[in-house]
């Protein structure tokens, strides 16, 4: 359940679920918001799974399972991966060491499976893991105004940086932790952490109080993310390989061992993957599946397509076969085969880049 649902209802917002949580659509005007968080600020109640990692093994235990090193000092995070044996992800998360604790932020629906996973493969580790996604709230402010937004509401400490940094202050005499993002919408951008009896408070001030923000939702997030050319654990990471992914931002070759790693590396030491994710700018906007062809060959299909009001006209990501050169490429919507021309990503460039643009090996 969001835990500021009446807040978000005086607001005008329609709901959805994901992953068992409910989640914001939108608020009525899903365009018109997209052109504020690009042009200003806004504000989004996240739907994560919140994990709470305890013990003196911690930070080995979850090391030893994921793709990227977990930090060791108090106040960083970073980007990870679980994978299963062969490769495949099995979830993305932030995993951000809050001293005595680790903090392992999953997509809706991720925590408690993650949860039962690890609690069966601890052992002799002093290592104490909980669901604790019911314990907090979780809200991003995004835009070009992002920074001058947390800044004009946050007491005793300054904005944070670099990416998945954290502070500790106070905003309206609520603690709450804020998180450098990793950009994901193309723009600056921070989550605000705290204990769910004060979300409701803590939403307020970031709508409020100091700068200006408007609310937006997930449709908006959707949209946003596809501009910003970023791969999401739903529609693009699941069950396939980083590499295809171009997620270089998540996997630490030097690191040692993790689940599928000898998959992972032997990709990545063959130079390139079967596929690669790219854009396009169809002509018509497809549905997720929808087959991608250069001339009469099949060269891949879409994840996901979005209608991107601020370059007016549907994008699209789609994964296509990694030798494949052509530019005026064809998607199928309805039976036809429509014009969609291959463009770099991302395919609107903002006041930041999302560090999970996809890179591959030369």
């Amino acid at each position: 359940m969001s835990l500021v649902g009446d807040l978000h209802a005086d607001y005008g917002a329609t709901f959805d679920e994901r992953g068992g949580r409910d989640v914001v659509v939108d608020y009525g005007r899903p365009a018109t918001t997209a052109r504020a968080v690009r042009n200003g600020a806004g504000t989004i109640e996240m739907g994560y799974g919140v994990v709470v990692v305890e013990g003196d093994d911690r930070v080995g235990f979850v090391d030893d399972a994921v793709t990227n090193r977990v930090p060791a000092a108090d106040g960083e995070g970073t980007y990870a991966l679980l994978c299963d044996p062969q490769g495949g992800i099995e979830t993305d998360m932030y995993v951000y060491n809050a001293g005595e604790r680790l903090l392992l932020f999953t997509p809706p629906g991720r925590a408690d499976p993650l949860v039962d996973d690890w609690s069966g493969k601890v052992f002799i580790d002093d290592v104490e893991l909980r669901d604790a996604s019911a314990e907090f709230g979780v809200f991003g402010v995004h835009g070009p105004q992002a920074t001058e937004k947390v800044a004009s509401v946050l007491d005793g400490a300054g904005a944070p940086e670099p990416a998945l940094s954290f502070v500790r202050g106070r905003m309206d005499e609520v603690g709450v932790t804020v998180v450098a993002s990793d950009a994901l919408v193309g723009e600056e951008g921070y989550e605000v952490v705290c204990a769910a009896d004060q979300a409701a408070d803590v939403f307020d001030t970031l709508l409020t109080r100091g700068l200006n923000a408007v609310p937006f939702g997930y449709a908006t997030w959707d949209a946003l993310t596809a501009e910003a050319g970023t791969p999401l654990f739903e529609t693009e990471l699941e069950g396939r390989l980083p590499n295809v992914l171009g997620l270089r931002n998540a996997v630490d070759f030097e690191k040692g061992c993790f689940v599928g790693q000898e998959v992972v590396s032997k990709v990545e030491n063959r130079g390139q993957p079967s596929k690669r994710l790219v854009g396009l700018r169809p002509d018509e906007r497809p549905d997720a599946g929808a087959a991608v062809f250069d001339g009469d060959a099949s060269v891949g299909e879409v994840t996901r397509a979005a209608d991107s009001v601020t370059l007016e006209g549907p994008v699209a990501l789609a994964l296509v076969d990694f030798d494949a050169e052509g530019t005026d490429l064809q998607v199928r919507v309805d039976g036809r085969e429509v014009a969609a021309e291959r463009v770099d990503l991302p395919f609107v460039e903002g006041s930041a880049r999302s560090e999970r643009l996809p890179t591959y090996p030369e």
